[in-house]
């Protein structure tokens, strides 16, 4: 069946040609993503638990995960939580399915507790958060659309997903910055947190680097450790910078510091969460794992919104496949911009519109690349229940 797909040139300023670049990334420490990973974490054990009691994934969304700031008091050699953080799963998910029940809450709540013991060394599931959880149930209409299915999900909604590719090095920089701190920084260094936010600023070919990274105050005995540790993340950063970009590289970090009055960042458990910090899914990174004000960007939480038929899920893991797939696979793009948009009740294979904008390079033609283009879109719609199987299985990130 051939789709709506449409190819066309974009006139604009290619991204690394633009003389001001903006680009963030909440670390998985941060409230907004600890938000993204726990609504994440309950949605895919929902999707599992289901397909183990029933045979097919049902009706769920647990994107409007809640995070209240607790209240903690570190201090160089120590600290305690004196206010636990309070988490609040909350959503709609099926609990029943004929005669077979699911303990959905329950579900949930291991599912948020595992993922924070998976991910943070330093924040106890059990006595430093509150977890509550209230799912409720679907609109009967909704839930319909979801079970009614024989072959192709139908769309819960109208609406669209955005991608696009390649990264910038600007880009590329801010997400493995953050990913290379957590990855390999923090498991040699102990006293960083999870809670780690990079802030990049090109102007023309200079790049500028703003990154909060919240230390751990049992592992920091005193302001002379944490200032020869904050000397090494910034000569590791810089490292991770110069692997991405020729361009001038100027790193700064936990720029609120005043050794003077003796203010710097310390934490008990590793994140901004446990005093004064909040957090809410869809808040921080889009799916690509950046927030990019100098790109086209979905306003939809992509995090805990079912995997099968939820387009602001679904339509935007898909929109930055494809983006990321054309450019490997057609030669002579610059950049690729993906719009998808959707039609509540329609088959999600088969969108309403596929736009895909392409900036060509020197000496290649838009219609001439169009059809190698089209084959990668349809490939993908074809094949549009992949995306749920990575999801499922652990093999795509949302934030």
């Amino acid at each position: 069946m051939m789709k709506n797909i449409v190819v066309e040139d974009i006139r604009k300023v290619p991204i690394e040609q633009q003389e001001i670049e903006l680009v963030e990334r909440k670390g998985i420490g941060h409230p907004d993503s600890l938000a993204d990973g726990m609504a994440e974490s309950v949605s895919r054990a929902l999707c599992r638990e289901y397909l183990k009691r029933v045979g097919t994934i049902l009706h769920h969304n647990t994107d409007e995960t809640q995070i209240v700031a607790g209240k903690a008091n570190p201090f160089f050699g120590g600290g305690e939580v004196i206010t636990p953080i309070y988490v609040l799963l909350v959503g709609r998910a099926t609990k029943q399915f004929d005669d077979i029940y699911i303990p959905t809450d329950s579900i949930a709540v291991k599912a948020a507790k595992k993922y924070v013991q998976e991910n943070f060394h330093n924040l106890d599931a059990e006595t430093d958060m509150i977890i509550d959880c209230k799912l409720g149930e679907g609109s009967t209409d909704l839930k319909d659309i979801f079970v009614s299915r024989k072959d192709i999900p139908r769309a819960n909604d109208t609406s669209f997903g955005v991608g696009y590719a390649p990264l910038s090095e600007t880009e590329k920089i801010v997400l493995n910055v953050e990913r290379e701190i957590f990855n390999t920084f923090r498991k040699e260094h102990p006293e960083v947190g999870e809670d780690v936010k990079v802030m990049g600023l090109r102007v023309k070919d200079d790049v500028n680097l703003t990154i909060a990274c919240a230390f751990v105050s049992k592992y920091v005995d005193n302001l002379d450790e944490y200032r020869a540790i904050k000397e090494e993340l910034t000569s590791f950063i810089s490292e991770i910078a110069s692997v991405y970009t020729n361009r001038s590289v100027v790193v700064n970090v936990n720029t609120g510091d005043n050794y003077e009055k003796g203010i710097v960042y310390l934490t008990v458990t590793g994140t901004s969460a446990e005093n004064g910090d909040d957090g809410s899914v869809g808040r921080g990174n889009r799916c690509n794992g950046l927030i990019t004000p100098n790109r086209p960007m979905s306003m939809e939480a992509t995090s805990g919104k079912n995997p099968v038929n939820h387009i602001g899920k679904i339509y935007n893991l898909l929109a930055n496949q494809i983006a990321h797939d054309t450019v490997e696979a057609v030669e002579g793009i610059k950049e690729v911009y993906v719009r998808i948009l959707s039609q509540i009740g329609h088959p999600i294979d088969d969108p309403k519109i596929v736009s895909v904008q392409l900036i060509p390079e020197k000496g290649y033609e838009v219609r001439k690349l169009a059809p190698k283009v089209k084959t990668v879109a349809e490939e993908w719609l074809d094949d549009i229940y992949k995306i749920t199987e990575m999801l499922i299985n652990d093999e795509i990130s949302t934030f």
